[in-house]
């Protein structure tokens, strides 16, 4: 597939993580489709945290493993506990948009072999917390945003550390690494509100490289 996703003159890094606004708009209508295909195969549920707490995000996975979450711990699986087959693949957008990205933040050759899909509706947020159930720390995250605008929360190395207020819009892709890339971070309470494509939620597309 030949995509033609625009190239960022001035990506915007801020303590420790880069902006490239409106980065996925180009193919909004190729990921919103994709994205209701991996739903519609694994479908989207509110997990379970380690201490027994529903989380307020809906979630799931495409790639060769997803992230999941219950009382035994937060782990990536080959498998879809709920289906108990394996996740849906990653559509080959997916993969361009969080290559691309990561190379215009500075992080050539990323491979990233899992996206965790999470879906935002009102007041719903995430609590600021490190990505560190990978294997390789090397890899950025690449997190890519569609529907309603979302507070995006970065802070440092540890949870006390001050922290950083972005507001991402539809489109925004965001991409930390390096000696950032076990930085505390986190998203808002999402405010009520209206998107033509989405309806009243945000859904977040997080590529990792797990394995």
């Amino acid at each position: 597939m030949q995509l033609s996703l625009p190239l960022t003159s001035n990506p915007k890094p801020s303590q420790g993580f880069v902006l490239l606004e409106g980065y996925a708009l180009a193919h909004e209508a190729e990921l919103l489709e994709e994205v209701s295909k991996i739903i519609g195969a694994a479908p989207l549920r509110r997990m379970v945290t380690p201490g027994g707490y529903s989380m307020s995000v809906a979630t799931t996975s495409c790639g060769q493993v997803g992230w999941v979450s219950d009382k035994s711990g937060y782990r990536y699986s080959e498998i879809d506990p709920e289906s108990e087959k394996p996740w849906p693949a990653m559509p080959e957008i997916f993969r361009t948009l969080a290559v691309t990205a990561a190379e215009q933040a500075g992080f050539s050759n990323f491979n990233p072999d899992a996206c965790l899909i999470n879906r935002y509706e009102a007041k719903a947020k995430l609590s600021l917390h490190q990505d560190k159930d990978e294997k390789d720390f090397s890899s950025p995250i690449v997190s890519v945003s569609l529907g309603l605008p979302a507070t995006f929360l970065f802070g440092g190395l540890e949870r006390k550390d001050p922290v950083h207020r972005t507001v991402l819009s539809h489109g925004d892709v965001v991409v930390w690494g390096g000696p950032n890339r076990l930085a505390y971070h986190g998203i808002s309470p999402v405010k009520d509100g209206f998107h033509s494509k989405l309806g009243n939620c945000r859904i977040n597309l997080t590529f990792r490289k797990a394995l």
